[in-house]
């Protein structure tokens, strides 16, 4: 399992005095850049092959409140990722200062060609070193089906 820490922030706070919903995205937006970038995809290393990673969805689970000035760790498990790479699941949990977990996330992306602005799988290079990783008890080969599972389509509404 890959960890992170943080400390929680005057600006991470909402008007509620705990940590906002916009600060868990942002902690695990930079958790999972940086176990991406153990893996070799940093700035340079998707510029050169002209892909990014986008979300599907993130469905956030609270538990406890958590509050300012306090650490913090977030946690990545690859729970799924498709035979090419181009679709990927990670779970997200936060855990206080005493390990006691707080907050769940399960995470659904793929990877997008920067140029033809559509859906890719990874290059031979990214997809070994995904082999590499330790997956969860509960990993999944994913396939397109699976990012239907929760299939939303926008209504044709015009305001």
């Amino acid at each position: 399992m890959y960890l992170k820490e943080f400390e929680i922030r005057w600006s991470d706070i909402d008007a509620n005095w705990h940590l906002a919903n916009s600060a868990y995205v942002n902690f695990m937006s930079q958790t999972r850049m940086g176990f991406l970038m153990e893996l070799g995809f940093n700035q340079k290393t998707m510029a050169d092959h002209k892909i990014g990673p986008v979300v599907f969805y993130e469905h956030i689970y609270y538990f406890k409140e958590a509050f300012f000035g306090k650490p913090v760790k977030v946690s990545l498990e690859l729970m799924g990722l498709s035979e090419d790479g181009k679709f990927f699941k990670f779970h997200h949990n936060f855990f206080d200062s005493k390990g006691r977990n707080f907050a769940h996330c399960e995470i659904l992306g793929a990877w997008i060609n920067l140029q033809t602005r559509s859906l890719t799988g990874l290059p031979e290079e990214f997809l070994t070193a995904f082999s590499k990783v330790e997956k969860s008890k509960d990993f999944k080969t994913l396939t397109k089906e699976d990012t239907r599972k929760h299939a939303k389509q926008p209504k044709d509404l015009v305001i």
